[in-house]
């Protein structure tokens, strides 16, 4: 089998062999030890990726996009309509196990490489239960939906066991004093997750066409699963959310005037409908400030804002409240649920609102009602 040898700084065809003199370099004004590391050939992979800085594996922020078995993993990734996130996990945790077996083929390696590798992750990279099962998610993929292999060993592997948490839950006065400390678009995105029982990227990737004035309704499309689900458009955030589509509708104008590219569209939408990306329902609610290029496309054209912007705005706002809960963005859809249960909707209408698959994860928010009409009162309050 050919290899190919790569270091941090460069990129080298498979079967190239780099000189093994090469150690040394420099990177913003830092010296670092690269080593080598023999790369099959049909797996092609950057000196990013291939790097041990001081010693230690270098960390993936672009992988490789040459022709071989990460190809082979993204193709399989988009054929299955998966998303871009999972296609990037996917790719990142396959070159990640490659590397950790010195550059072995994945077809040379079995059970106990790929257990040493999970085991690896919790012991020594103290990850948590979930991102465990998504580095085994992506290696079964790897093995059965891009190699085809049949082994008889990948269903004894044992996911990790995911441990059971109470959700962080904000009073109502709580949320309150969160909101009042924001302003502008992110007061209107935290109270579209509070107000609506949205999650962080649901809300940042609305369309215009999405919310429906006539009907009260937000439609959230392509959830979790998948799945599309409606959910009540609060009559307070009505004007804020007119004045945010005037706002994009605006900025779609001007993309349309300067020749941008449309925005991206779901699955086979753009060649079933070619004029559908340049028209304004498609739009972003919650457009960026400035184009970015697409990166399967590589075209030039606008996404939706950095969902980071609104988790940083919102830990600045809990701090300035006072508030000493660990809350987050998803925090507010926490709230969302537990305030509707107190308030004696049912749990199925409540389980429809969040787009949960089983009734099981929404009954979680049962264990945290202190108040209501399913509320225990202790024995000492009595």
């Amino acid at each position: 089998m050919k290899h190919q040898y790569a270091v941090w700084w460069g990129m080298l065809p498979a079967g190239e062999i780099l000189p093994k003199n090469n150690l040394l370099a420099s990177v913003a004004g830092a010296r670092v030890t690269p080593c080598l590391l023999r790369i099959p050939a049909d797996v092609g992979c950057s000196m990013a990726e291939a790097g041990f800085y001081g010693g230690k594996q270098g960390v993936s922020l672009n992988p490789p996009r040459v022709p071989g078995l990460l190809a082979r993993v993204r193709e399989r990734c988009r054929f299955r309509h998966y998303s871009l996130r999972t296609e990037q996990a996917y790719v990142a945790w396959i070159w990640r196990y490659i590397r950790a077996n010195a550059g072995s083929h994945p077809r040379q390696l079995g059970k106990r490489e790929l257990e040493a590798f999970l085991t690896r992750l919790a012991t020594e990279g103290r990850v948590a239960a979930s991102t465990q099962n998504q580095a085994l998610s992506a290696l079964l993929f790897l093995y059965q939906e891009v190699l085809g292999l049949e082994l008889p060993w990948l269903e004894d592997v044992t996911r990790a066991k995911r441990p059971r948490r109470v959700p962080v839950v904000l009073s109502r006065d709580e949320v309150d004093r969160l909101l009042t400390m924001l302003d502008g678009q992110a007061w209107l995105q935290a109270a579209l997750l509070y107000g609506a029982g949205l999650r962080l990227m649901e809300c940042i990737r609305l369309r215009v066409k999405d919310v429906d004035f006539d009907r009260h309704e937000i439609t959230v499309r392509a959830g979790k699963g998948d799945r599309d689900r409606r959910v009540p458009l609060p009559q307070r955030l009505a004007e804020p959310l007119a004045q945010a589509i005037a706002r994009a509708a605006s900025i779609h104008e001007r993309d349309r005037a300067a020749g941008l590219a449309g925005v991206w569209l779901p699955h086979a939408l753009a060649s079933k409908y070619p004029s559908a990306d340049r028209e304004l329902g498609w739009f972003y609610l919650f457009p960026a400030l400035t184009p970015s290029k697409d990166p399967r496309s590589g075209l030039l054209r606008r996404h939706h804002v950095d969902e980071a912007t609104l988790q940083r705005a919102v830990r600045r706002a809990r701090l300035r409240a006072g508030i000493v809960k660990p809350a987050t963005c998803h925090t507010l859809r926490h709230s969302f649920a537990t305030h509707l249960l107190e308030a004696g909707y049912d749990i199925r209408t409540i389980q429809e609102l969040l787009g949960h698959k089983d009734v099981a994860t929404t009954q979680i928010y049962t264990h945290v009602l202190n108040r209501g009409p399913h509320a225990v009162l202790s024995p000492l309050d009595r």
